[in-house]
């Protein structure tokens, strides 16, 4: 079943979300040192705005959207805080194509969060947003975990993005880095409240099919 955004739109307004580590994903960062970024991005699922405030940082053209306003309320608060002129919308992930287009769609920790029939509605949406040859990021926590949040298996990505819109081109074991904040999270992590944590995790490329190059 798919998280409502209420959900998530009370859990920022109520307290710490486990997914709020007040830094970027140590595998995004890694990702985009390694060149795999290309923009203009849409940080779709931004949350609180870690990763749309470091690629505007580092000259990228992104903005960052999110369903719910109290996480888009404190993105641009933390970009304010810091200084970064960067750019957040509140929207929808089922009908992004307002959005604009985009060579990169960044998905950190929101593919992981809807039921199957959902993803490849998803998918599907994403194809009016993603350029031809454009690509998505997925990174997203894996069945191999301790059941710290919402969790997708190996077969996931590639059920939701097909062809002919969509060639996976990667799928590698990953990791996500959380915050421990409830009771049976420190139990089946085996840390404290409050540490933060890497857990396992799927890393997605996935390319949006060039209908000319195919042809």
């Amino acid at each position: 079943m798919t998280t409502p955004p209420t959900t998530f739109d009370e859990s920022y307004r109520t307290g710490e979300p486990p997914w709020v580590i007040d830094e970027p994903q140590p595998a995004v960062v890694a990702l985009e040192r390694a060149g795999g970024i290309t923009g203009p991005v849409l940080d779709l699922g931004c949350g609180t705005g870690e990763h749309t405030i470091l690629l505007r940082l580092l000259g990228y053209r992104v903005l960052g959207v999110d369903a719910a306003p109290a996480a888009v309320e404190r993105a641009r608060e933390r970009a304010r805080l810091a200084g970064v002129a960067a750019e957040f919308a509140v929207g929808d992930a089922m009908a992004p194509a307002a959005l604009g287009q985009f060579a990169t769609v960044l998905d950190s920790a929101l593919f992981h969060v809807f039921d199957a029939d959902d993803r490849a509605r998803y998918a599907r949406a994403l194809a009016d947003v993603v350029v031809p040859g454009g690509q998505v990021l997925v990174l997203a926590l894996s069945t191999r975990g301790p059941g710290f949040g919402p969790q997708i298996d190996d077969d996931a990505v590639p059920a939701a993005f097909t062809a002919p819109a969509w060639t996976v081109e990667t799928l590698q074991e990953s990791t996500y880095r959380g915050r421990v904040t409830h009771d049976d999270q420190a139990r089946t992590t085996g840390r404290a409240l409050g540490e933060l944590v890497d857990l396992p995790a799927l890393l997605a490329r996935v390319r949006r099919t060039d209908a000319d190059a195919a042809e």
